[in-house]
């Protein structure tokens, strides 16, 4: 596989960035993962972390050097997510279940699938057009799918961050899942918060994604949302990557990473943290996070038993 990739995160306004983005390859196989702790609820990038965490070791577990069933493997990683945030809160006695949005997808073999709970987005380009994008599940949505809101209200309609599927609630998530489709060389596939695409007018996400490369698209678009947004500046995030194919073509090219040399059994990954506000500190600490990748480890292996 040869693909470029570039992600970044802005707190914005927030004393706490609780989004969460990272990615994990092996020779054949590209997953891509972001999470958006929900911030009405305590302890969102908790959430977030942990749902990072389990995807990426599921994915680590299975991937040899590919998915052999993705649509399944995103469906119970995004599940399994959710039973650990819940045990990470009961065991740990959280007054409020901690809660996050969450967006995933694998590529492998010229084909991508992903699946998403909640508003963070994924959009698939091809030049200057959006082949697909996820469904926010949002009561606004639920309204324009009934003909009761219009598509343009999106950035202003008071319902556009009333959620009603996430990890973590109380009931378990509906994990939406796309069909498999063909990538070609050139197209971009971009993960996304809220604060970034409630920003930025879908036309200028495509220009910037159609006219220049992730490299400079995604730092200009995350910045400009969080400038737009200004001092009430929701934390924005954003990863991409654009594919260049299977084969070996275009391996010398800048910024391109290839995975033909990894052994069948190497895993590249960059799950990364989200920075804290100047002066400040994550709520999730250092030895939090070891112990709840400690809970995760332990959980998947035990669960891991009974996968055919």
């Amino acid at each position: 596989m040869q693909f470029s990739v570039y992600q970044q995160s802005h707190i914005g306004g927030r004393k706490v960035n609780q989004d969460r983005m990272g990615y994990c390859f092996t020779r054949d196989s590209l997953l891509l993962l972001l999470a958006d702790g929900m911030g009405g609820h305590m302890n969102g990038e908790i959430a977030a972390t942990i749902a990072l965490q389990t995807v990426s070791m599921m994915f680590r577990m299975q991937a040899r050097p590919y998915v052999k069933r993705p649509e399944r493997f995103l469906e119970e990683a995004l599940l399994q997510a959710h039973h650990d945030i819940q045990a990470y809160a009961a065991t740990h006695g959280l007054p409020e279940m901690p809660r996050t949005t969450v967006v995933a997808c694998l590529v492998q073999h010229n084909c991508a699938v992903w699946a998403h709970a909640g508003d963070s987005r994924l959009y698939w380009v091809r030049r200057n057009q959006v082949l697909a994008r996820t469904r926010d599940h949002s009561h606004f949505e639920y309204l324009v799918d009934r003909g009761r809101a219009d598509p343009s209200e999106r950035a202003t309609h008071p319902d556009r961050n009333k959620l009603y599927n996430c990890l973590g609630a109380s009931s378990a998530p509906k994990i939406e899942l796309s069909h498999q489709v063909s990538l070609q060389p050139g197209d971009v596939l971009l993960l996304c918060s809220d604060g970034l695409w409630s920003m930025l007018p879908e036309a200028e996400i495509v220009h910037r994604l159609a006219t220049g490369s992730v490299v400079q698209a995604v730092p200009a678009m995350v910045q400009t949302a969080a400038a737009v947004g200004g001092a009430q500046a929701d934390n924005t995030t954003a990863l991409a990557i654009a594919w260049q194919g299977a084969d070996t073509a275009q391996a010398g090219l800048p910024n391109v990473i290839s995975t033909q040399l990894l052994g069948e059994d190497m895993v590249r990954s960059t799950i990364v943290g989200a920075e804290s506000a100047p002066g400040g500190a994550d709520a999730f600490g250092d030895d939090d996070i070891e112990k709840a990748i400690a809970e995760i480890r332990a959980a998947i292996e035990k669960s891991s038993q009974v996968i055919k």
